[in-house]
């Protein structure tokens, strides 16, 4: 190719490989890895027998006995990835192993130092986020076959069955659909910066699309998720040390800092997706709300979060769809902040039946005489009946979400 070849057609001004993001796969790890080099099997063992080693409240003195491994023999992401999904699993096993009212102080030092020092390599912190729970913690049954639920599985679990199995791959299809409307975002900004009306609005209907495919698999949580082993069994294990009555202290990392640290739990809120999509459409949040979810930023992979950042920093698409006076743009654009809406409105309908009916069930059954425990060996937890793991006010946050997200509509 010639030098002056490729002047016609500006770069534009997001590359998705440079902010690891996959054309393919969107913020989902591309085919992530299943197994961690030879010296790093005691961690594989225990992270295999997971269920079995927390139902039987044997996961604490198999970790103990655990010898304490190097990480220099971890190479690349995808090692590390790896690494830190399993030693994320059995933390949030040991630490919640006795359910809510006998958690630990202490993470010993053997699964501490090393789950540091892959979570500082990664830029992620050390507790189980939604870039281990989801993004990393898939695999294909058939390596050819199609990434659809019958051909999909985890990589690591804990218990919840097939519940737990279908919360993190629903999850992920909720990843995968959203990723036309990843590359719209380019192609959008592209064309705001060249002026093109045409490109501009065939992103937006691509976005406003790929908004709608999103909702479409969230609604298959009720096919594959029981809401009772949601609450009860779980929950507990996407719960955080921070703003967690169960943990008010938080958890010292031994041989990491003597002072107790507090990190939140796994959130939907530390999805790049809806951030990215946020800062697109010019979505302002209220004050506290906005607060909650630039903090839940921290646990994103790095590089996801700075192409959050970026488009936050490029040339605003509201200003420009407002100042050019196109009507289709404008219709067009507020179909997108609809369709954001309607999806947001849909998680609260998700959240109502999968925590506080189901909340109010539980309490129902704490309540009767000679109540019994919950499906898992422990009780159902309480301590978070009106939060969610993040540490958030559940329906506050997702309602107050929901409305400044219908606040973005352009008017005519």
């Amino acid at each position: 190719m010639e030098a002056g070849e490729d002047t016609e057609e500006p770069p534009l001004p997001l590359a998705l490989d440079t902010f690891q993001v996959s054309e393919e796969f969107g913020f989902l790890l591309p085919d992530p890895l299943t197994e961690l080099p030879g010296p790093y099997g005691p961690w594989m063992d225990i992270a295999r027998e997971l269920p079995q080693l927390i139902t039987s409240r044997q996961l604490r003195s198999r970790v103990h006995q655990m010898p304490e491994l190097s990480t220099q023999h971890l190479r690349g992401r995808e090692q590390l990835h790896l690494a830190h999904l399993v030693l994320s699993f059995i933390t949030m096993g040991y630490v919640w192993q006795e359910g809510e009212e006998g958690t630990v102080q202490v993470l010993p030092r053997n699964l501490a130092v090393p789950y540091w020092e892959v979570s500082q390599a990664l830029g992620l912190p050390p507790i189980l986020s939604h870039a281990d729970f989801v993004l990393a913690n898939w695999r294909r049954k058939d390596p050819h076959g199609p990434l659809e639920i019958e051909n999909l599985d985890t990589i690591i679990t804990l218990p919840g069955g097939e519940s737990l199995r279908g919360f993190i791959l629903v999850t992920l299809l909720v990843e995968k659909a959203a990723v036309p409307g990843i590359k719209a975002i380019t192609q959008a900004l592209g064309a705001v910066l060249q002026c093109d009306g045409d490109t501009l609005h065939r992103a937006l209907e691509e976005l406003a699309g790929a908004i709608q495919a999103m909702r479409a698999a969230l609604r298959r949580m009720h096919d594959y998720v029981d809401p009772e082993v949601f609450y009860s069994v779980i929950r507990i294990f996407l719960s955080g040390w921070k703003d967690n009555p169960a943990m008010p202290q938080g958890l010292v990392y031994e041989g990491v800092s003597p002072e107790a640290l507090a990190f939140s739990g796994g959130s939907a809120a530390q999805s790049s997706v809806l951030h990215a999509f946020d800062e697109l459409l010019g979505i302002c949040h209220h004050h506290d709300t906005a607060a909650f979810l630039h903090r839940m930023r921290d646990y994103m992979p790095p590089a996801h979060r700075a192409f959050v950042e970026r488009i936050r920093g490029a040339a605003s698409l509201r200003q420009h769809v407002l100042s050019s006076g196109d009507e289709r743009l404008r219709l067009a654009f507020n179909r997108c902040v609809s369709a954001l809406t309607d999806f947001r409105s849909y998680h609260i309908t998700i959240v109502t039946k999968y925590i506080a009916t189901a909340a109010a069930r539980a309490r129902a059954r704490r309540a009767e005489p000679g109540a019994r425990a919950g499906p898992s060996a422990g009780k159902p937890p309480a301590a978070l009946e009106d939060k969610g793991t993040g540490g958030s006010h559940i329906f506050t946050f997702l309602k107050s979400i929901r409305d400044s997200t219908r606040e973005g509509m352009i008017s005519a």
